[in-house]
């Protein structure tokens, strides 16, 4: 009987350990369960997150053309508008050299004007008359060029220099800062 008594309480320290264990595994599966729901519902969130973003991508696509193709108008409308620029710069350079040519060669005819008139020469005649063989320049034309468009060394030599009004000196000091 010792034998009996033995073994029966072996199985039932076993069961018990086995019952014991079976709670323990019970207890892992329903937490893996709980765990497998949990991440399916990741796993659907994920799959949902991926087509909104693969659904994006197209208008992302269209959305980056559109710019690229406006960033180009612009970035070509600025280039015509910088060549524009440059070829008006270009051609005030022109004009006002012409300008400054025209002022000093102006000038120069009323000084010699000025000193033939002081020695006693004729001044010319400017109504349609003839004098010395000599076409007579009209006063007007002489005086259709705005004084003080000449470059530095013109109004240094100038002895008229200093009866310029204060905005043809500035308009002066302007052209000679633009070169």
């Amino acid at each position: 009987m010792d034998w009996k008594i033995f073994l029966d309480l072996i199985v039932s320290l076993l069961l018990a350990a086995t019952i014991g264990y079976a709670v323990m595994l019970n207890n892992r599966l329903s937490s893996l369960r709980k765990n497998r729901d949990d991440l399916a519902k990741t796993i659907v969130a994920f799959n949902d997150a991926t087509l909104r973003a693969e659904s994006s991508i197209p208008k992302l696509k269209r959305a980056a053309e559109d710019a690229g193709a406006g960033l180009q108008e612009r970035v070509e409308k600025a280039q015509s508008l910088r060549d524009d620029l440059a070829f008006m710069i270009e051609r005030a350079d022109t004009m006002a050299n012409r300008l400054e040519t025209s002022v000093r060669t102006a000038r120069a005819e009323n000084r010699a004007e000025g000193k033939g008139e002081a020695r006693g020469a004729p001044a010319p005649r400017l109504s349609g008359g003839k004098s010395d063989g000599a076409a007579p320049k009209p006063e007007s034309a002489s005086r259709a060029e705005p004084r003080g468009m000449g470059a530095a060394p013109a109004a240094a030599a100038d002895p008229d220099a200093d009866d310029r009004s204060e905005a043809e000196r500035e308009l002066l000091r302007a052209l000679q800062a633009m070169r």
